[in-house]
């Protein structure tokens, strides 16, 4: 056998391991999107319920007020939270959201607001540490599963910041989970929270009336809190099931690059096998041919 045959070869067995593992990373990640958006799913009604009870004690107290509510004037400051992924292997999940996000940056600098930036995600803290961007605080290792203790840390280091001061707004940059096909960079304000998300609408169906105990502002003092971490759970698991799908989407693609790769090295390894026993015949022949000749002389 040639040696070109030989390597070749030797390429194709290769790229068939490398196969394997993208068939079976991608399989993982197919697994990994159906429970991350039956928790996506499952989180949605918790927070339907926080806004409901937050909707009652408005519609009670004719108003709502509390720190977090408050937007100032002239706001200096502004978090920016952006989900990355902690591992690569994702397609353009996580150039999308970055750019989405110095999108914002850019926004926020053209109002005259310093952009502050939190991040969740290795690969976040990578693209900011190259650039020397500085960053207020950073989380890893929980990106494909993220747990509600996870989101609870990181809105009360957000809640902390704004209700001491330090910042003005909070923003949140993650990837909407729309399908397994359709994933949206999207960002959104967190703090202030918007009054029309806790005002109820003018189509709502009568409620019952309520006798608060504590009072109306007890009550709203441990919902908001509750609310705005509800807020970045969801962003969370939104995140963890774009950065699945990214990746399954992506290895899916580096499997049939493999599959097609292998068939035209199998064509080509066919085609210098068969050069090779066409010269072999020939030199058989013409062996026999010269064997010939000399015994006839």
């Amino acid at each position: 056998m040639g040696a070109r045959l030989r390597g070749i070869r030797r390429r194709i067995r290769s790229v068939q391991s490398t196969m394997k593992i993208t068939r079976a990373m991608e399989q993982i990640a197919l697994a990994r999107i159906a429970r991350a958006q039956r928790r996506v799913e499952a989180v949605r009604p918790y927070a339907q319920r926080l806004t409901e009870a937050m909707h009652d004690v408005a519609r009670q107290t004719g108003t709502l007020e509390h720190p977090l509510l408050e937007e100032r004037p002239n706001p200096r400051r502004a978090a920016v939270l952006l989900l990355t992924s902690d591992r690569g292997l994702a397609g353009a999940y996580n150039a999308n959201v970055i750019r989405r996000t110095e999108r914002l940056m850019g926004r926020l600098r053209g109002e005259g607001i310093e952009p502050v930036v939190y991040l969740v995600g290795r690969k976040g803290q990578s693209y900011f540490r190259f650039r020397q961007i500085p960053v207020e605080r950073g989380w890893a290792e929980f990106s494909e599963v993220p747990e509600y203790r996870h989101a609870d840390d990181v809105a009360a280091t957000l809640m902390a910041a704004f209700r001491e001061g330090a910042v003005d707004q909070v923003h949140a940059a993650y990837t909407d989970f729309r399908s397994a096909f359709t994933l949206r960079p999207f960002d959104r304000i967190l703090l202030p929270v918007p009054r029309a998300e806790l005002t109820p609408g003018q189509d709502r169906a009568p409620s019952a009336e309520y006798i608060f105990e504590p009072g109306p502002a007890q009550i709203l003092d441990r919902l908001l809190p509750q609310y705005v971490t509800a807020l970045v759970f969801a962003a969370m698991l939104e995140a963890a099931a774009s950065e699945n799908a990214a990746r399954r989407r992506a290895m899916k693609a580096a499997t049939e690059n493999a599959e097609d790769l292998i068939r035209r090295l199998t064509r080509v390894a066919n085609q210098a096998r068969q050069a090779e026993i066409t010269t072999e015949l020939m030199e058989i022949v013409g062996g026999a041919e010269a064997l010939k000749q000399a015994s006839g002389e």
